[in-house]
């Protein structure tokens, strides 16, 4: 029997980490870390897994999930000093990609300062040796893609048979990839004596059923609805008239916008390489990030983003899923994706840490279904900066299941379940990648009057180029006209 408990939108008075029943050592670190109050899902979650109990982590992305889970389990291992053994791990984390794998495994080594604990992570795109080598003396927490993890257990360098917590963040996302048949692997790996946590950002009935046959009697703690995003961003939408005009109308944007950082989203790996190449052609601060770069220039593309070397970062769903950088102001949604779900985790990626955000949609002609899907999934219709609706633009794109709840969370394109290679680099199934917008005329935090928002300039009237020193060109240069629909 599953309970339920609902974390109020608003929350007032935070709550201090101590009065969690954190050790002084850990609130501590966290103290110099600069973390001084918990999130609302940290405030609810950790409790529940510091008394044992399986939980549901219903949260939107930028909530601090990482810790929810990651402090608990931490405190907990802390409690019990035996080591692991060669080749086994305490507990097990699960992740889709190899970015949140990264940024996962980089938050616990940042809690477990001053402590015995030792993390490891493993994901493809690395050396598999080096990994193999690292997992010879134990772990205490390890953090892995799916398909990695059973190439290990192939070889005989990691086995689960120690494993008494098991986390899977990140859950929607890692079936939209295929990963279910390598998840059921796993858990018939793991003891049936054990820990479970699964996180989503939303919930639809497969999420349920996975949650079914991996948790015992799981308490749910839901900090906002499933497919509701962050409350501070603001979102718009810009009906254009084909590849052409979004690339034009998000040169426009990231001209009047040089402070800002942003991201934006292609389906395809060839469409978010041939947008990234334009861009740098033309003048602007690009990078790109997705399947076919290697993980050294993953990582490094990446960096340059933090540290705002780079001010523009063209991505896919999945190579994006693990970004964590509190600066993004924007999210573009090039294209829209055709599944509804990830669109909040695209524009999850800004609004971080209690910031502001502008996420952005261009919506070609025959994009309207997919535009509907979106907004059906989260219950809202996302106001309009330039162009024209469609006639049908309320119509949804593919027809609503019988009986499933979740308007919209249903409608998921399931992949293909076989060991090919995924978008993320995984040696597993193929995924189409959603798409990025982008919204001219929208300033955040700029002079421009509020351009885009109500009292200011009508949000379809961007300023003119003013060429100013170091500004890029934004005609058409390179006669680039966009990423064709039929790829991916």
């Amino acid at each position: 029997m599953s309970v339920m408990l609902l974390a109020p939108r608003k929350v007032l008075e935070l709550t201090d980490f101590h009065s969690l029943g954190l050790s002084k050592q850990i609130v501590a670190t966290l103290s110099a870390l600069g973390y001084e109050q918990a999130t609302p899902i940290q405030e609810n979650g950790i409790p529940v897994v510091m008394q044992g109990k399986d939980l549901i982590g219903l949260a939107q992305t930028g909530t601090g999930k990482t810790a929810a889970f990651g402090l608990p389990l931490i405190e907990m291992l802390l409690a019990d000093p035996k080591r692991p053994d060669n080749r086994t791990t305490r507990a097990l984390i699960l992740a889709p990609t190899r970015e949140l794998v990264n940024q996962i495994g980089e938050n616990l080594r940042n809690y477990v300062k001053k402590t015995p604990l030792r993390i490891n992570q493993v994901v493809g795109g690395a050396s598999i040796n080096k990994q193999q080598l690292q997992l010879e003396k134990g772990t205490d927490i390890l953090v892995a893609t799916p398909g990695r993890l059973l190439d290990l257990i192939a070889r005989n360098a990691i086995s689960l048979r120690a494993v008494t917590y098991l986390v899977l963040d990140e859950a929607d996302q890692m079936l939209d990839l295929g990963f279910i048949h390598d998840l059921r692997k796993i858990a018939k790996m793991v003891p049936a004596k054990r820990q479970t946590l699964l996180f989503s950002a939303t919930m639809p009935k497969s999420i349920a059923d996975l949650a079914a046959g991996f948790l015992k009697d799981p308490v749910t703690v839901e900090v906002s609805p499933p497919g509701k995003a962050a409350d501070k961003v603001e979102q718009y939408v810009h009906f254009v008239n084909g590849q052409n005009h979004k690339t034009e109308m998000l040169k426009k944007i990231l001209t009047e916008n040089p402070d800002g950082r942003s991201i934006v989203f292609l389906r395809t790996k060839h469409g978010a390489e041939k947008l990234m190449k334009h861009l740098d052609i033309v003048g602007f601060s690009v990078a790109s990030i997705h399947g076919n770069k290697s993980q050294g220039q993953r990582e490094r593309a990446l960096k340059g983003f933090r540290d705002g070397e780079v001010k523009t970062l063209i991505a896919t769903d999945v190579a994006a899923r693990g970004i964590d950088i509190p600066a993004v102001s924007h999210v573009f949604n090039y294209d829209l994706p055709e599944v509804p779900d990830a669109y909040v985790h695209r524009i999850g990626r800004t609004a971080r840490a209690g910031r502001d955000g502008i996420a952005i949609a261009f919506c070609a002609p025959d994009e309207a279904r997919l535009l509907s899907d979106i907004e059906r999934l989260m219950g809202i219709e996302i106001a309009v900066a330039s162009g024209e609706a469609p006639m049908d633009r309320g119509r949804p794109a593919r027809p609503a299941r019988r009986g499933g709840g979740g308007g919209g969370g249903n409608n998921r394109n399931h992949q293909a379940q076989g060991r090919g290679k995924h978008e993320g680099g995984e040696g597993r199934a193929a995924h189409g990648e959603g798409r990025p917008a982008g919204k001219p005329g929208h300033r955040k935090g700029g002079n421009g009057g509020g351009a885009g928002r109500p009292g200011g300039a009508r949000p379809g009237q961007a300023k003119s180029d003013q060429g100013k020193p170091g500004q890029p060109r934004s005609a058409n240069a390179g006669g680039y006209r966009g990423p064709r629909r039929s790829e991916g």
